[in-house]
């Protein structure tokens, strides 16, 4: 099943959460050939890369705002675990202090206003948080 867009139950879900601390977003990005601006015709002819660019361009003054920052990006090269079919093209690691500023940030106006780039650019896409500096396997230092 492919997934794009926010969920709102899920968002409401991660921000009842107990306790906070840092976070890293990992992004996993699959892109369409052809952007799919269907909505928006005021909008140029893209490549879905090219309306991710455009959409990061918007995005990360928001993220910044919100404390935020790239900590990771890259291209896929091979897969080495994974379901036969699965491929993504990037990932993209975001880090913010706490979930807080990052789910005021998603649901903002200014992010609403440009997160329709995202949905263009993208035909697949996964965004997992994760509690930056914990696991389940080692015990704490």
């Amino acid at each position: 099943m492919h997934t794009v867009d926010f969920r709102t139950d899920l968002i409401d879900a991660f921000d009842a959460l107990p306790g906070d601390g840092p976070i890293v977003m990992l992004n996993l990005l699959r892109f369409r050939e052809h952007a799919d601006y269907a909505g928006h015709p005021q909008e140029p002819a893209r490549t879905g890369r090219e309306a991710y660019r455009h959409y990061i361009g918007l995005a990360m003054p928001i993220v910044e705002k919100a404390n935020g920052r790239i900590a990771q990006m890259g291209a896929q090269i091979a897969t080495l675990i994974a379901p036969g079919d699965e491929r993504w093209d990037d990932f993209l690691l975001l880090e913010y202090p706490t979930r807080k500023p990052f789910i005021e940030a998603m649901r903002c106006e200014a992010y609403r206003k440009v997160s329709h780039h995202r949905t263009a650019a993208l035909l697949d896409s996964r965004l997992i948080a994760f509690q930056s500096g914990s696991t389940s396997f080692l015990p704490p230092p």
